[in-house]
């Protein structure tokens, strides 16, 4: 055994590197081997579900649009963050309870801040 302390280290970075790119390279070597390139005017056109572009591909979105699906995703990690809470509520000691209500009340603030300034208005 060698006496270095990162010699598991190295052995788990070699380790590493090889689980990442052994499949590449083998991958690499199955299409070099039996799937050789056949260029051509069909494989290299651009696949659009069959259909030929219509007009332009911008379109514009409503920024309200996002600003909902930020609050929900806000709003959808907090419950993620109270489920923990809840399941050890009773194991939990005042700290724990107060920093929780920090947190609930740092959110409500968020709400009540874009219900002020209108971000929950659909129009």
């Amino acid at each position: 055994m060698v006496s270095s302390p990162y010699f598991s280290l190295a052995v788990l970075f070699v380790a590493a590197l090889a689980f990442g790119l052994a499949p590449l390279g083998l991958a690499w070597l199955w299409a070099r081997l039996f799937a050789p390139p056949k260029p051509n005017a069909t494989k290299n056109a651009i696949y659009e579900c069959g259909l030929v572009s219509k007009g332009d591909a911008w379109v514009q979105f409503r920024s309200a649009y996002y600003l909902y699906a930020i609050i929900f995703l806000i709003f959808d990690v907090e419950a993620v963050f109270l489920l923990p809470f809840a399941v050890a509520f009773t194991g939990l000691g005042a700290a724990a309870c107060i920093a929780m209500l920090v947190f609930v009340l740092l959110l409500v603030e968020g709400l009540a801040w874009a219900w002020a300034k209108g971000v929950l208005t659909w129009a």
